[in-house]
């Protein structure tokens, strides 16, 4: 786990709620250094800790080594050459969940690929393949959009969406989406003011989706309406496809926007700075 012994890794714990700033610095810094194989370790002194200003400092630390965790992967995930969307969401999921293995969400999507897979057939056309997707999704599995609490963060934490069957329009986009491309649909995301949706969009036909209504099927000018409701002008990006680092700032920026309403200072300080490694 480290080059420290059991009683030297005990001694330092031990010295977390020393009066002495300096030694507190030094000590946090030490444990710090050590990485996160050291969590384990820390997680158990917690459990058997009956001191409560230990137990705070070392909620901190084993924050502080899971969110330097995250921002690695991240910007791992930044460089990487397929920018895997699943692997991305897994990324902001563990800033929550920092327990939670990638292996359990992927086979939990799997699982929603093969109820809808088993449904499908490939020669009819998009509408109605696509009226097959939402029949699954929105009827048979009953995901829905969360209306109650549009602004809980965890709507923009995949595992929770999945576990609730309730999401906000990214959320539940990125779930149709996901599963509709490995059926092999030409189905992606478009950011639109306020509002996420899919295009199906082929050679001979383009069409948009909307997760948030149950698949609510809609055109391009249904978009011009919208926009035009909203006072903002037409851009091209409102109707074009987007790629998965726009999919993942929106996301964090979700999720910023939930901590902000929460009133979670420290928590919007620590998603903006998730926001400025994807945007750098």
């Amino acid at each position: 786990m480290s080059e420290l012994s059991a009683s030297e890794l005990n001694a330092l714990v031990s010295l977390l709620d020393d009066t002495d700033q300096e030694v507190k610095s030094h000590v946090r810094e030490r444990i710090i250094s050590l990485g996160t194989e050291i969590i384990p370790f820390l997680e158990e002194k917690w459990e058997n800790s009956f001191n409560p200003e230990i137990q705070k400092e070392i909620e901190t630390l084993v924050h502080e080594l899971q969110y330097s965790l995250l921002k690695k992967r991240l910007l791992d995930w930044k460089i990487s050459e397929d920018r895997d969307l699943l692997a991305g969401l897994w990324i902001i999921n563990t800033y929550q969940y920092p327990d939670l293995e990638f292996e359990k969400l992927n086979a939990e999507m799997h699982q929603i690929y093969f109820e809808v897979w088993t449904a499908f057939k490939n020669d009819l056309a998009p509408y109605d393949q696509v009226k097959i997707i939402n029949s699954v999704l929105f009827n048979t599995l009953r995901f829905s959009a969360n209306t109650k609490n549009f602004h809980s963060p965890a709507n923009s934490m995949l595992s929770a969406v999945l576990d609730s069957k309730k999401g906000n329009p990214i959320s539940l986009c990125v779930i149709y989406m996901l599963v509709a491309r490995k059926l092999g649909l030409p189905v992606y995301g478009v950011n639109l003011p306020n509002l996420f949706v899919l295009t199906y969009k082929s050679d001979d036909i383009t069409f948009y989706i909307n997760a948030f209504n149950k698949g609510l099927i809609f055109s391009r000018q249904d978009i011009f309406n919208y926009l035009n409701h909203l006072k903002i002008d037409p851009k091209e990006e409102y109707f074009e496809p987007t790629d998965s680092l726009h999919i993942m700032l929106r996301s964090l920026r979700n999720l910023a926007h939930s901590f902000e309403k929460l009133g979670e200072v420290e928590k919007v300080k620590e998603v903006k700075e998730l926001i400025r490694i994807l945007e750098d």
